[in-house]
């Protein structure tokens, strides 16, 4: 088994490419040892002193890291990947849902449910894919008062750059398509 990696933008992340699929549906987020549990992958990338971030794509993981240098923890982390791929265990433990996306969590007013539709097919459509080209993943969280409140997850998530491509990037976007929104904000 050869596993890629690949640089993002986030210098305290690392996106491991297995050559196989990761998560067939949604994505799987983990910021602490704790919420790892739900998954027999991420438990084990937790064990690595130094990482302090796991998150789970459709063909990918991001890694994050303390202050611990990559070049010490790149060969335990690759182990620990291609050790687990190789047992044929599951990435999400049998009680854990298939991903994380909690569209009950969502909020906006019924009187945007056009507006928002929109938006989301933005998201999935042009942003979320060039997002996953870095390691990470954005998704809507909800739409009030021409304010759009967004997810940011895996190598975005305390990316130096990631207010650019908030700001920049996705704020531009949805305001050319979508006159109603005025700003974009991480929550």
């Amino acid at each position: 088994m050869f596993i890629q990696t690949e640089a993002t933008p986030n210098p305290a992340t690392l996106k491991f490419l297995p050559g196989k699929v990761v998560m067939e549906n949604g994505t799987a987020d983990f910021r602490d040892a704790a919420s790892a549990s739900a998954s027999p992958l991420a438990t084990g990338l937790f064990s690595i002193p130094g990482v302090t971030g796991v998150f789970f794509g459709y063909d990918f993981i991001t890694v994050t890291k303390d202050s611990a240098e990559w070049q010490h923890l790149k060969p335990a982390i690759l182990g620990t990947i291609m050790e687990h791929f190789m047992s044929g265990a599951s990435v999400m433990g049998a009680a854990s849902a298939a991903g994380e996306d909690d569209p009950d969590g969502e909020f906006y007013d019924a009187g945007d449910e056009t507006i928002v539709r929109t938006i989301k097919e933005l998201l999935e459509t042009r942003v979320r894919p060039a997002v996953a080209q870095d390691g990470g993943d954005i998704t809507f969280r909800g739409f009030r008062e021409g304010k759009v409140y967004l997810n940011m997850k895996g190598a975005c998530a305390g990316c130096p750059s990631s207010t650019a491509t908030l700001k920049h990037g996705v704020q531009n976007l949805l305001r050319h398509f979508v006159p109603e929104v005025q700003e974009v904000e991480a929550v």
